[in-house]
């Protein structure tokens, strides 16, 4: 993982925030100085946050959790659709469903509800219903896919939310909090940092500034999904030689045990042959 040098996030004008009247006075310790009534951010402490966050992430991924990835701004969407699917992780980027966090298992329904269309599409269903019903139950199929369909992988509560503008996605924030789960955010001037575990001081707004932090963030889950696969394999390898190892021990005992018992009973055996011509020849010697 390669955290962007200082001057990559200039070009990508991560340093530039929002006019001083709409400042958060929360933001006030990532802010470096106010230039022609806008405020700049403090990239040397973007960059060590976001150092801090793409870490967090890493470990995250690699206990095989899930990281909720959350965008609904015009200019976002797309960079965060394609950066959280390098990575298989589950992304909003139409509106967010109130209570998707805080009522999961209705979401949940509305998502197996896709699945129940597909089957009827596939075993003949459709075919017994009328044009109006099926033309209903298309539009509500694409619907549903439109909204949750890029969740439709996750069959538990994230395990954290990374967020692009925490005051326009306001309701997810407040849906972690209450739930415990961190949040993880790009944060701009006029926000306020204090609802977001990681933050992640830069401009909300540029699409360039929005996809290094991605690009790098995106880059520590792959990381962190790759050492769990290698774990994973390095753990099933030592099983099999564990097992294999420990599989022969009962064959040998019970080859030992038998040779033992053989070795035991041979000299038995060849004692009275040896004594049986003694005791008749006896009574010819008399």
């Amino acid at each position: 993982m390669q955290i962007p040098s200082f001057d990559q996030l200039l070009d990508a004008t991560c340093h530039f925030g929002h006019l001083k009247r709409k400042w958060n006075p929360a933001m006030a310790p990532y802010i470096f100085m106010e230039r022609n009534g806008i405020h700049i951010i403090d990239l040397y402490k973007t960059q060590a946050k976001l150092e801090e966050a793409a870490n967090a992430l890493k470990n995250i991924a690699k206990s095989g959790k899930k990281v909720l990835f959350v965008a609904t701004k015009k200019q976002a969407k797309q960079v965060v659709a394609d950066r959280a699917q390098s990575v298989e992780m589950p992304f909003v980027i139409e509106r967010w469903p109130g209570g998707m966090l805080t009522n999961f298992p209705t979401i949940r329904k509305a998502v197996k509800k896709m699945a129940t269309i597909d089957k009827m599409s596939k075993d003949g269903t459709f075919d017994n219903m009328s044009k109006r019903e099926k033309l209903q139950i298309t539009r509500q199929r694409a619907k549903l896919e439109k909204n949750l369909g890029s969740i439709a992988d996750l069959n538990r509560l994230p395990s954290a939310l990374f967020v692009i503008d925490v005051m326009k996605e306001h309701i997810a924030v407040a849906e972690a909090n209450r739930l415990g789960i961190p949040v993880f955010g790009i944060v701009d001037t006029n926000s306020n940092p204090d609802n977001v575990d990681f933050v992640i001081p830069a401009n909300d707004d540029a699409s360039k500034s929005i996809d290094i932090i991605l690009a790098t963030v995106c880059e520590a889950i792959n990381e962190g999904l790759q050492e769990r696969k290698i774990e994973n394999i390095d753990r099933g390898a030592a099983e099999g030689e564990a097992e294999g190892e420990e599989a022969p021990k009962p064959r040998r005992q019970r080859v030992r045990r038998k040779v033992a018992e053989e070795a035991a009973e041979a000299p038995a055996a060849e004692t009275p042959a040896e004594e049986a011509p003694a005791t008749e020849e006896a009574p010819a010697a008399e």
